[in-house]
């Protein structure tokens, strides 16, 4: 009777090991170590997770890699529509069968997540695009997607996603640190994280070698010092200068960029040559570092750039 009652409380009937073997078997299937699958199989983590995204029936909800739905089942309890984006052929099938008390609020895309476009969501969504981002990510793309995600897709208003930890520990970066880099830098031109916490290996099967974190990251304006919104264009151009401030972290920015747009060939030769003048116009001291500058500075850096 406890046992019944226990079963009947979780979120998601398939976070444990059995649950998740038995699906998996009856479909004849195993999990792919290529694709990174690592199931969720602890009740409580679920429910965190849809706690932290704060989850309603007003949103819309894109899951990558939803695996065989276990977290999908509790944000679908939740949420007014979830759709999910699978690569494995596979899956879909078995997702049809797990969420199948759901149909009218559930679509899956057979897509590489990389690839996902707003046109792929408009074809299968009637109205509302998107405007959370939950998912317990493949390792190997996360960094990549939730970034990417950000910067093309409008919608998205906020993303809660289980992430390799030190994933994490480089998307929360302060500058100065070891984690804080070209990467930190763009994705903190979109959003910022707002909470955070850490998921054990054995959450997970099969166990992943890596430390796991759940974080929430929200969209944020893009603004300069003097708060006046930054165009699409400077930001693009700040995210430039980051990479090219990182591409040899011992070096000093001003030789780190000279590096870095003398390797892209002729086409970059002039903006070598450029970099004092735009180091000066930004009021960046050339003898610095990348990792100790802020991505307010960056964004001067952007715009100077603009301006060569």
């Amino acid at each position: 009777m406890r046992q019944g009652a226990q079963t009947v409380n979780k979120l998601s009937p398939l976070a444990s090991v059995s649950a998740t073997r038995d699906v998996l078997e009856a479909h004849g299937l195993a999990t792919k170590k290529a694709l990174g699958q690592h199931f969720l199989i602890n009740d409580g983590i679920v429910k965190r997770i849809c706690d932290v995204a704060a989850v309603s029936l007003g949103d819309v909800v894109l899951e990558v890699g939803p695996g065989i739905g276990t977290l999908s089942i509790a944000l679908l309890q939740k949420a007014g529509f979830v759709v999910a984006v699978e690569r494995d052929a596979d899956l879909p099938a078995v997702l049809a069968n797990t969420c199948a008390q759901y149909t009218e609020k559930f679509a899956v895309i057979n897509k590489d997540a990389l690839e996902l476009n707003e046109t792929d969501l408009r074809q299968v969504l009637e109205g509302q695009l998107p405007n959370k981002f939950v998912a317990n990510l493949p390792y190997a793309v996360a960094a990549t997607l939730v970034l990417d995600y950000f910067e093309h897709l409008p919608c998205i208003e906020s993303a809660t996603v289980m992430v390799q930890k030190e994933v994490a520990d480089r998307m929360c970066a302060k500058p100065g640190t070891k984690a804080y880099g070209a990467y930190t830098i763009k994705l903190s031109l979109f959003a910022r994280p707002v909470d955070r916490f850490s998921v054990g290996t054995s959450n997970f099967f099969p166990p992943p070698r890596v430390e796991s974190a759940v974080l929430r990251l929200d969209r944020c304006p893009v603004c300069d010092s003097a708060g006046q919104p930054c165009s699409s264009e400077v930001v693009q151009a700040a995210c430039t200068m980051a990479d090219a401030a990182f591409a040899t972290r011992r070096k000093t920015i001003l030789n780190s960029c000279k590096s870095y747009f003398e390797a892209k060939g002729v086409a970059g030769q002039s903006v070598a040559q450029a970099i004092p003048h735009i180091l000066e116009q930004a009021g960046i001291d050339p003898k610095l570092r990348g990792e100790t500058l802020s991505p307010q500075d960056f964004l001067r850096l952007g715009a100077a750039y603009m301006s060569f």
